[in-house]
């Protein structure tokens, strides 16, 4: 038996080893076309990407046909280099470059060699493409943006680098991705699926029909069409009333957490980042470091959020019961807080909440977080309580929204002033900037507005998002879950009365609007900058935060105006021209709107501009 089992063995051995060949070279030929030999040759066809809509069902991204020229540098032979550098108005040495280049990503697999060529340029190269062998043209489809708006909100496409290669299988040389806002928020959603063609070749290297009568052979599929919640017109107005202003605005739906507009300024035409000339402007835009175009303020820019965060001083104040809607403060144009210690106020009175809200008294906010911090056995379980509070309202964490960038402010605690203060020794007076709004709290807009939306909602928000609807998708239900804060829904009336008498005798009270009951808040929040190791005091940022109406809000607002000064100067009107234009058939204060259109805080910034180009500044206040 054992002569027998050797032969057993080996005979057995051959027989798996031929019937896999066999399958694998007569049954499943994928081994094929997953190969780089010279019998096959793979193209591919590249989908439209999904159409972009708004709420209105206005179209706002569509697309538009380009064409690359592919190159496959192993079958570059024999071709006249001149005539193709001529035809391409190409110079020898970017031949060259480029080439190598191709060589580099991979001798056998296509890479771009020129892309977005348009019309003229591709039916000039197809009359010759015969003379050029490893050349050929490969048609894809550019963004073609239907507005000059919503550049931030929207992001662009470009072709895929090296670590986009590596991190996704899906993506070759020459395909184009999202980058920035929803094209790369939603970029599986919109870019579709490639088809594939797998052609045969002869050993003469012609082509002879598709490999296996084409059944490897897949279709493209266009991208999904998404839907928006931002109002286009919305969106548009609010970056005309931004025009020669820096800040952002953020408009939000406060029943659904829809965002309505997400205005960022200075902006830039999307249609800048696309075609031939997507490079030279992207590089442009980039090299703006004071405007900076691309720098999202909404997500991304951190400030203190000034007086508009007395609102949340209040409610905390009548959450813990250390205040009600009775208790009054004497203000004497300041708040006294220990030896040399002065929070100064620009009012002079005894007001309760409501007075205090409309006034923007320091004194009376001051006192009540003294009473909220010194509540508590410790300062540190009085801080920690305080800091829960604001959390529940998103505040020092990211939001959850869907736009792939932002930070996250801060809110502090404890941790954080045990370390600032190792040995001990801080209390509420040694914090108590964070009152105002000013001290170590800290916002982005985006957070400004998602706040306001919880107090018009009486003490609930949903994520803010920006994605509406998702063709044969749902969108994620963490934008349907109720986010609730640790404030009673009793406490929120008394607040949102008095911000609607910020209007009615209030700092807000110049852009009022009749017939439209509108609550809302202003600020103006201390501005600094650091050169060269030195700190200078610049004219003071401009907020304003609203919601209207007040019974039955539709929208909440957050404006933003660097070195804007009062916030009742250049924030309070633009919020109240936002408001205007969504709930009101036409702009009733057309005074204001004449004003903020044609105004312009440009001076400010070159003021800012000229400090760096100084060596030694005196302090400016």
């Amino acid at each position: 038996m054992r002569k027998f089992l050797l032969p057993i063995v080996i005979t057995t051995i051959t027989i798996v080893i031929l019937s896999r060949l066999f399958y694998l070279q007569i049954v499943d030929d994928t081994y094929i076309k997953k190969s780089e030999n010279n019998a096959l040759k793979i193209v591919y066809e590249y989908p439209e990407r999904g159409y972009v809509y708004d709420r209105n069902n206005k179209l706002l991204i569509a697309n538009q046909p380009s064409y690359d020229i592919m190159v496959i540098p192993r079958e570059v032979k024999n071709i006249d280099t001149l005539a193709l550098c001529n035809l391409l108005d190409v110079t020898k040495e970017q031949f060259i470059t480029k080439l190598e280049k191709a060589k580099a990503y991979s001798p056998r697999l296509p890479s771009v060699f020129l892309s977005e060529l348009n019309k003229t340029e591709y039916a000039a190269f197809q009359e010759q493409i015969h003379h050029f062998n490893g050349f050929y043209i490969q048609k894809r489809s550019l963004r073609d943006y239907q507005v000059s708006s919503g550049a931030n909100l929207y992001g662009y496409i470009r072709q895929v680098n090296e670590q986009n290669i590596k991190a996704n299988p899906y993506y070759r040389s020459g395909d184009l991705i999202g980058v920035q806002g929803i094209e790369q928020e939603y970029e599986k959603i919109l870019r579709g699926t490639k088809g594939v063609k797998y052609i045969q070749r002869d050993r003469f290297n012609r082509e002879i029909g598709s490999f296996k009568e084409g059944i490897y052979d897949t279709i493209a599929q266009k991208g999904e069409d998404i839907t928006l919640t931002i109002d286009a017109e919305l969106q548009a107005y609010g970056e005309l009333l931004m025009k020669n202003k820096r800040g952002g605005i953020v408009a939000i739906e406060p029943k659904t957490g829809e965002i309505l507009a997400l205005v960022n300024a200075p902006s830039y035409d999307p249609n800048l980042l696309v075609g031939r000339e997507r490079s030279k402007n992207y590089t442009e835009l980039y090299r703006d470091s004071l405007a900076k175009p691309l720098y999202n303020r909404v997500l991304s820019g951190e400030y203190s959020p000034g007086s508009p965060f007395k609102l949340l001083t209040g409610l905390i104040g009548l959450q813990e019961g250390v205040i009600d809607t009775h208790t009054t403060f004497t203000c004497n144009r300041g708040f006294y807080y220990g030896k040399g210690a002065w929070m100064g106020c620009h009012d002079v009175g005894t007001w309760n909440l409501n007075s205090a809200i409309a006034k923007s008294c320091n004194t009376y906010f001051a006192n009540t977080y003294k009473r909220i911090i010194e509540k508590y056995k410790t300062p540190t379980e009085g801080i920690n309580k305080w800091s829960q509070h604001l959390h529940s309202f998103g505040l020092g964490e990211f939001l959850g929204y869907d736009l792939p960038e932002g930070r996250k402010g801060h809110i502090p605690d404890s941790d954080y002033y045990n370390r600032w203060y190792p040995n001990g020794g801080w209390k509420s007076t040694t914090t108590i900037s964070n009152a105002i709004g000013q001290g170590e709290v800290i916002m982005t807009p985006m957070q400004l507005a998602n706040f306001v939306t919880a107090i018009a909602n009486k003490g609930y928000y949903y994520t803010p998002h920006i994605i509406k609807n998702i063709e044969h998708h749902n969108i994620d239900k963490k934008f349907k879950t109720k986010h609730v804060t640790s404030i009673d829904s009793r406490h929120f009336e008394p607040v949102i009365n008095a911000m609607n008498d910020v209007f009615n005798f209030g700092s807000g009270r110049s852009v009022k609007v009749p017939g439209l009951e509108i609550c809302g808040k202003t600020g103006t929040v201390e501005n600094f900058t650091r050169i060269n190791g030195k700190r200078y005091q610049l004219t003071d940022h401009s907020v304003f935060v609203a919601f209207a109406p007040k019974d039955d809000p539709k929208i909440a607002i957050a404006v933003f105006i660097e070195n804007g000064s009062w916030g009742a100067t250049w924030a309070a009107p633009i919020t109240s021209l936002m408001l205007q234009k969504y709930l009101l058939p036409e702009i009733v204060r057309k005074d204001l709107e004449k004003r903020m259109l044609e105004g312009s805080l440009q001076k400010e910034y070159d003021k800012v501009l000229q400090l760096h180009h100084k060596k030694d500044i005196p302090k400016t206040t």
